[in-house]
């Protein structure tokens, strides 16, 4: 039995021809029907140039198992989750990195109802099955069906029941797919509100699907992607501007001056939108950055609940709490109505409607900002990212008036914390620093942990 390395803490990530190849999907495709007892499994993809032959392969795996395949073809992750339970199936895939660098691939699934993977039947059993490669004999091979033209109609109807069009005013949104997946969506999108008569104009940049990806992963997160987007936006006169990373479950603001948006404070406008319309609801939030989101929720009547990073964690959550919305500061955005799963579509709605009510994304983050600055996250690549935290953990641990561990390290400094935790994808530590009403003490924490993480 070989050991399979592409196995991560809620998905599926590796390099490809090292960690993950064709014969590896073939023989998880073929685990995931078989550890679920599935009948029909929903099956997407993105851009990248390796994920058809991955998305192949996988199909042919399930149907070997006996089972239905319902495929999307070239679809966001987001799709698939919605598809998952729209269509009644077993499970759902999307083969796509995300966000990894070229010769990256993996996987993104769900079971029933697009539910994260449970302890029974979850990425440890699928593992086991697709490491022994010791599979029950299905008899009858299972189908493929092309669902892609039909599961997009219901996708894009659904994202309608998100947005008031009545509340809408003349707005001109920049969006940037990043030649990544989203592009041929979004037009659905587009398409569906120009024909209910919604007052926007959208500008496109890089908007075709291409998985050499021309201007590189997108990834707008990392700083270094942004500019292309902020001058974009400032060009065309924009509103707000909207990026998304390749599979377009998340997305990143930014306002009409070009100003990057850091995504805790949109997770605290989309929080105070949702507990004005429900009341006392409860709203999910990872450990990374916290105190705006849980000012925010307090002040509007609701109930802050903290969950470990990560969209099974986050999902899971969600659906324990039975929470109206769910966000995470690296601007993954969850609803309750959208099967408790994260939609980096439905955010660029919302903010649509916000605007329009209320005037300019800048200003409504503004004062957020100063009552709660933040560093960002900043990412280190380490030799040895266990003794760095532990280096970190004994210079404040005598101090901190509060050691969370929720997800990685989170220490209370008085009127700032931070919290450090280590990637569960890629060989990285990311730090996170906030305080309450002075920036200094965010500079100040980040000089002096940066020089204990880096030796």
């Amino acid at each position: 039995m070989s050991a399979l390395t592409c196995f991560k803490a809620y998905d599926i990530r590796g390099r490809l021809g090292i960690d993950l190849d064709a014969e590896i999907a073939y023989r998880i495709g073929r685990a995931f029907a078989e550890a679920l007892g599935a009948r029909t499994v929903v099956l997407g993809r993105d851009v990248r140039a390796s994920s058809e032959e991955l998305a192949t392969s996988v199909a042919r795996g399930v149907m070997d198992a006996g089972c239905d395949v319902l495929d999307l073809g070239l679809a966001g992750t987001e799709e698939m989750y919605f598809a998952t339970t729209h269509f009644n199936a077993d499970g759902g895939i999307c083969v796509t990195a995300s966000h990894n660098p070229m010769d990256y691939n993996g996987m993104k699934m769900v079971r029933a109802g697009s539910a994260p993977l449970d302890a029974a039947n979850g990425l440890a059993r699928i593992k086991t099955l697709a490491e022994k490669s010791e599979f029950t004999n299905s008899g009858t091979a299972g189908t493929l069906r092309d669902i892609a033209a039909e599961a997009r109609v219901a996708y894009v109807d659904c994202m309608m029941s998100f947005v008031d069009l009545d509340a809408l005013k003349p707005l001109r949104i920049l969006v940037n797919a990043g030649h990544g997946t989203a592009g041929p969506t979004f037009d659905a999108i587009a398409a569906k509100l120009d024909a209910l008569g919604a007052p926007l104009t959208f500008e496109r940049l890089f908007h075709a699907p291409d998985g050499t990806f021309p201007q590189g992963i997108p990834n707008p997160l990392l700083p270094e992607n942004r500019p292309a987007t902020a001058s974009a936006v400032t060009r065309s006169g924009a509103d707000f501007g909207v990026a998304w990373d390749g599979d377009f479950d998340r997305c990143f603001f930014f306002d009409h001056a070009g100003n990057f948006i850091d995504g805790e404070y949109v997770v605290g406008l989309l929080a105070e939108a949702f507990l004005a319309k429900e009341p006392g609801a409860k709203i999910i939030h990872d450990p990374r950055i916290i105190w705006n989101t849980q000012d925010i929720v307090t002040k509007a009547g609701g109930h802050a609940v903290q969950s470990p990073t990560g969209h099974a964690f986050i999902k899971q959550a969600m659906r324990d709490e039975d929470a109206i919305y769910g966000g995470e500061m690296s601007a993954h955005h969850y609803f309750r109505d959208f099967v408790y799963c994260d939609s980096g579509m439905i955010p660029l709605l919302l903010v649509a409607e916000l605007v329009s009510r209320n005037g300019p994304l800048a200003d409504l983050v503004a004062q957020r900002k100063i009552a709660f600055p933040s560093s960002g996250e900043i990412n280190f690549s380490l030799d040895d990212p266990k003794a760095a935290i532990a280096r970190v953990r004994a210079a404040y641990a005598p101090q901190a008036i509060a050691i969370d561990e929720t997800d990685g390290l989170g220490m209370i400094m008085g009127d700032w914390r931070f919290n450090l935790r280590s990637s569960n994808t890629e060989p990285i530590v990311r730090l996170n620093v906030e305080a309450r009403g002075d920036a200094s003490l965010v500079r100040e924490g980040v000089t002096r942990l940066t020089g204990l993480l880096v030796l």
